[in-house]
C-alpha cells in the first residue's frame, strides 16, 4: 500500500510545516456555505515524506476508504502544485502523470483562510475510539 503514496523529498525540514499548512487550504469548496475540505496531508514514516489523499490514510488505518481515480488525480494535482511552488519534490514523476486540472481544485490564499470553515476528515495522530 505505501508504495502507492506520492514519495516527496524535502528541502529543509522547514517545509514539512509549510507544506501541512498550506494543505488545509487546498481542497474541494462548498462555496455557497464557504466550506473547505482538505484533500491531501503530509505523512512522515520510516524517515520518508509522502503526499497522500485522506482516503489512502483510511485504508492504512485498515478503514472502509472509497478512492477512485479522480481521488487519486486530485493527490496528484496537489503534489505536482507543491512541486512546482518548490515545497517538495516529488520522487518519481511517472506516477504523478494523470491529474486533473487545478481548476477542479479550491485553493485559498493565506488571508482568505479566516473566511472559510477549513474541514479535515482524517487527523494523523489522533486516535478516535
Amino acid at each position: 500500500m505505501i508504495e502507492s503514496l506520492v514519495e516527496v523529498t524535502l528541502d529543509s525540514r522547514d517545509n514539512f510545516l509549510k507544506i501541512k499548512e498550506t494543505l488545509t487550504r487546498i481542497g474541494i469548496a462548498s462555496n455557497k456555505e464557504r466550506k473547505l475540505y482538505q484533500s491531501c496531508h503530509i505523512l512522515h514514516k520510516r524517515s520518508k515524506y509522502y503526499i497522500v489523499h485522506f482516503k489512502e490514510l483510511f485504508a492504512l488505518d485498515g478503514r472502509k476508504s472509497t478512492m477512485d481515480d479522480s481521488d487519486i488525480e486530485r493527490r496528484n494535482a496537489i503534489a505536482m502544485l507543491l512541486n512546482e511552488w518548490g515545497l517538495c519534490k516529488i520522487v518519481d514523476m511517472e506516477q504523478v502523470k494523470n491529474f486533473c486540472p487545478y481548476n477542479k481544485i479550491k485553493i485559498l490564499s493565506y488571508g482568505e483562510k479566516d473566511k472559510w470553515e477549513l474541514i479535515s476528515k482524517y487527523s494523523i495522530g489522533k486516535k478516535k475510539f
